[in-house]
């Protein structure tokens, strides 16, 4: 994902109350070199700093439907800031995406590559990597987050002896179909490993 091993690196996550938190230091997201964020990127320009590198899109369901039909998508101030887009599921093909379109990489491809700027698009090896994780901690097949699987795509292509990644603005709550308890457990595990240090929402 264009990011060096070695950058420093903030990832701002979109708790509901990330825009208001007032323990999040938006100086050091703004100072880190990569600051990544998620969807309508909560606290950009207040509570969580001025600064997005990177900008993940979830690209299947309503939401990325919404975003679409918005002629104004494109200025929306942290799309605008941003340096590269990450999309983090991979394309479905054609058959598997009717009657109901779920996945809308086509279109959004198509929409934020005239700007120039990369878009990643993560793919499935790393979806069965962190199912594979997450798995022992919760029943059934898990269904990663957004928020999971970048974060362990950026930690898996950070090198040895690299500075901790910062992660803020995650309160693992949400749509009840993915496995919350569960990457909870696996941030606290990598937190105690000094690959992350995971900064709490309040004081």
């Amino acid at each position: 994902m264009d990011v060096s091993p070695g950058a420093s690196l903030a990832i701002v996550g979109n708790a509901p109350e990330t825009g208001a938190a007032e323990a999040i230091d938006a100086a050091a997201i703004d100072a880190a070199d990569c600051v990544v964020r998620f969807n309508n990127a909560a606290g950009f320009r207040a509570a969580t700093g001025s600064r997005v590198t990177h900008l993940a899109l979830v690209n299947r369901g309503g939401q990325m439907r919404e975003w679409l039909e918005d002629r104004h998508f494109l200025e929306r101030p942290a799309v605008r800031a941003a340096r590269a887009f990450i999309l983090p599921f991979p394309m479905l093909p054609a058959e598997h995406n009717r009657p109901e379109t779920i996945c809308w990489t086509r279109e959004v491809l198509a929409l934020l590559r005239p700007s120039g700027r990369p878009v990643h698009i993560l793919p499935e090896a790393l979806h069965e990597r962190a199912r594979r994780l997450l798995a022992p901690r919760t029943p059934g097949r898990p269904n990663p987050s957004t928020g999971f699987l970048v974060t362990l795509a950026l930690l898996l292509a950070r090198g040895q002896g690299a500075a901790p990644v910062q992660a803020y603005g995650f309160g693992f709550d949400g749509w009840p179909g993915h496995p919350w308890a569960a990457e909870r457990a696996w941030f606290a595990d990598q937190q105690a490993a000094g690959r992350l240090n995971l900064h709490p929402l309040s004081k």
